[in-house]
């Protein structure tokens, strides 16, 4: 048989609402941990006196009694489970587990038995309901009848306000009145605040930032009173969850804070913490109102009657004493100004996150405490209205999710190993490390530079992809149609305004041209945004397998040498693990070193360049692969400078400005002495030289019979 036994998803009552958690039976004790607070709650195996399995709401429960009269109640097991518990219960706590069956009848009139914590109504000696007394917030007598009232839980969608029974006039002869012996019983086990008796201690005037106000805290042995000019709150200690005691980022206050669970209650608003803020020169001197005795007997030495000390140290040492539970202070984080803080922004209003060993809390409006269990991730965002901060946000388990905005750029270094030192879930984590490296996050800041590159922008990419389209789509039509459609609206309305200069008589087909300019001369509209096109799918081209090997880098020569040392350091590292290693090994490596490989690197390019040179002599290599090359080396293409020669000729075509210009569709196949002799003159006219005829005879020159034809 296994030493322990663990549930999960197995569920308590607590004030009408129904909180999951882990449930672990083991040799020594019974261990509950809630998973919405975070509360243990512990049993010692020798306490345990009985146990009963029962059909409950959700499956089947357990009910588990200890001696000191307390009672544990857990639902959500399984049918399976009876047998299994049973045997563990019977070899390891020497304890019976019996099945237990519950009245279903639905009547109301039975016996009510107060046993420890709880009422229970039994009908025919068989439980119909049980009522845990420390739920009861009030409790009234009336004739013949009580009632009772309860604590409401925020959580719970329906919830029990109040049950009264009906007390039967008594025919005994003890002389008590059986409504007030019920409601003694009831309140002697009830959560009902009264105040009798002294108080401990009285705080006075202290600064409350939640609820906010002044107010004067009286600490009494089984609660804390809170008086203020207008509220007053009383807290039972056992409502209580944290202590935290934070040091301001001003490094001249403390908060104190104290985590409440249920919260006090102004109306329809919750407080589920209480904050307080003190000053650290404030000192003060308190004297307990206890003897000598009763405080060593009562506090163990944890206090004594009179001590002196700063406010905030007093005011924290009582409620420990008292709530006996730890303190809980800010861990080894420090920030960019030394701070153990981070200043930040949440729901519109400025406060201070602190990065604790176990969560994180924010004060202080509205306080917020998160533990790293209940986190499943956590992301690093850009600022939306600046680039000089960021928002770190959390997401929880339940699918909640907390920004904390307007963090400063220098804060996030700290942060990031903070949180990688915790083991919490990054959600952007690779994105970062790929754009920035884990150096530029911690100390150049490279991730929130000016520049908008490392932020991914859909609308942006998007754009660029159309644009992809567009010009691929220009690339084809270009290639197959004249050089002389690509056009520059600029330099062609000043050729055209030169050329209708001259007074030359208007044919028919330089009407048409005429058209054609004026049609050039309108502004050109824009091109329309083509959404959603599928680009189109390139042939892919045959890789030349007689061509050089390009040749690698300083880096990969190093790597394919230290390889197999890699392999013999680490045994059993994966091929991403080598990468890796390799990378942090390279970043490590010296000048010197560097140099050298970089050097063995140039003499492969050259190497490289020697070959393909030699290659290309030899007539090897495709046309595309000789462009490319050449776009590589800043070159152009000669497609591209033949279109833009083409345009060129054009443009002197037209700036001629003759009687006899002609496009070039009606240029007929005459002898090319005549036109050139043409151009000769209307260039001497126009004070051209020898030279630029010769170019003109080049560019006038008629088209072969085929490219007539064709035109």
């Amino acid at each position: 048989m296994a030493d322990t036994l663990e549930f999960n998803e197995i569920y308590q009552e607590v004030k009408g609402s129904w909180n999951d958690g882990r449930l672990r039976f083991s040799k020594q004790t019974v261990v509950y941990k809630n998973s919405k607070t975070g509360k243990v709650d512990s049993i010692a195996v020798p306490e345990l006196t009985q146990a009963q399995w029962r059909r409950v709401c959700l499956g089947n429960g357990i009910k588990l009694v200890t001696s000191t009269g307390h009672v544990y109640k857990y639902d959500g097991f399984r049918d399976s489970d009876f047998e299994k518990i049973q045997e563990y219960f019977k070899v390891n706590y020497k304890v019976e587990l019996t099945d237990k069956d519950l009245c279903v009848k639905g009547w109301n009139w039975g016996t009510a038995k107060f046993g420890g914590p709880l009422l229970s109504f039994e009908v025919s000696d068989t439980p119909a309901f049980e009522i845990p007394l420390a739920s009861v917030s009030q409790c009234t007598t009336g004739k013949n009848e009580v009632t009772l009232e309860f604590h409401q839980n925020d959580d719970a969608e329906v919830s029990l306000m109040e049950v009264r029974f009906y007390v039967p006039p008594s025919t005994g002869d003890d002389g008590m009145d059986p409504v007030e012996a019920f409601a003694q019983n009831v309140l002697s086990k009830a959560d009902v605040i009264q105040a009798t008796g002294d108080a401990v201690c009285i705080f006075k005037e202290l600064q409350c930032l939640t609820p906010r106000g002044r107010y004067d805290i009286r600490i009494y042995p089984t609660f804390l009173h809170l008086h203020g000019k207008t509220f007053d709150y009383k807290i039972p200690y056992t409502t209580v969850l944290r202590l935290f005691l934070l040091p301001h980022k001003d490094q001249r206050q403390m908060f104190f804070v104290i985590s409440l669970d249920p919260p006090i209650k102004q109306g329809q608003t919750r407080y589920h913490f209480l904050i307080l803020l003190f000053s650290k020169e404030e000192d003060i001197h308190l004297t307990l109102n206890m003897s000598e005795e009763e405080v060593v007997k009562r506090f163990e030495g944890k206090l004594s009657k009179s001590m002196s000390g700063s406010l905030y140290e007093m005011v924290s040492r009582v409620m420990k004493a008292l709530v006996n539970r730890k303190i809980t202070v800010p861990g080894n984080f420090k920030g960019h100004s030394g701070a153990q803080c981070i200043t930040c922004s949440y729901k519109a209003s400025s406060g201070l996150l602190y990065p604790l060993e176990r969560g994180f809390i924010y004060v202080h409006k509205p306080p917020v405490h998160l533990r790293f269990e209940e986190i499943s991730s956590v992301n690093f965002a850009r600022g939306t209205t600046t680039t000089r901060s960021f928002d770190f946000e959390i997401e929880t388990k339940q699918g909640s999710q907390y920004t904390f905005s307007s963090i400063e750029r220098e804060e996030y270094g700290k942060l990031f190993d903070f949180v990688t030192a915790k083991k919490l879930s990054i959600k952007n984590r690779g994105f970062k490390e790929k754009k920035v490296g884990i150096e530029g996050m911690k100390g150049k800041d490279d991730m929130y530079s000016d520049s908008d590159e490392d932020q991914h922008d859909a609308y942006l990419e998007r754009m660029k992809e159309e644009g992809k389209i567009r010009e691929e789509a220009n690339d084809s039509d270009n290639s197959e149609g004249e050089s002389d459609e690509s056009f520059n609206p600029g330099e062609e309305e000043d050729d055209i305004a030169e050329e209708y200069d001259s007074k030359a008589s208007v044919s028919d087909s330089d009407k048409d041209s005429e058209e054609e300019a004026e049609h050039k001369k309108k502004p050109a509209k824009r091109a329309k945004v083509v959404k959603e096109r599928k680009p189109r799918k390139k042939e892919k081209r045959s890789k030349d397998k007689g061509a050089p090997k390009r040749p690698m880098s300083a880096y990969m020569l190093w790597l394919n040498a230290s390889r197999e040392r890699i392999k013999a350091e680490n045994p059993g590292i994966s091929i991403t693990e080598i990468s890796k290693k390799a990378g942090e090994m390279w970043k490590q490596i010296g000048k010197d070193q560097k140099q050298e490989w970089e050097g063995k690197a140039e003499e492969a390019k050259k190497d490289y360049e020697r070959a393909m040179r030699v290659y290309r002599e030899s007539g090897g290599g495709s046309p595309s692969t000789y462009r490319k090359e050449r776009k590589r080396k800043g070159g152009k293409s000669d497609d591209k400078t033949k279109r833009r020669s083409g345009v060129r000729e054009k443009e002197r075509e037209r700036a001629t400005g003759n009687d006899s210009f002609k496009s070039r569709e009606f240029i007929s196949s005459e002898d090319s002495s005549s036109e050139s002799d043409h151009g000769k003159k209307s260039r001497k006219r126009k004070g051209g030289s020898d030279d630029d005829d010769e170019e003109e005879e080049v560019a006038t020159t008629p088209p072969s019979s085929e490219e007539s034809g064709s035109d």
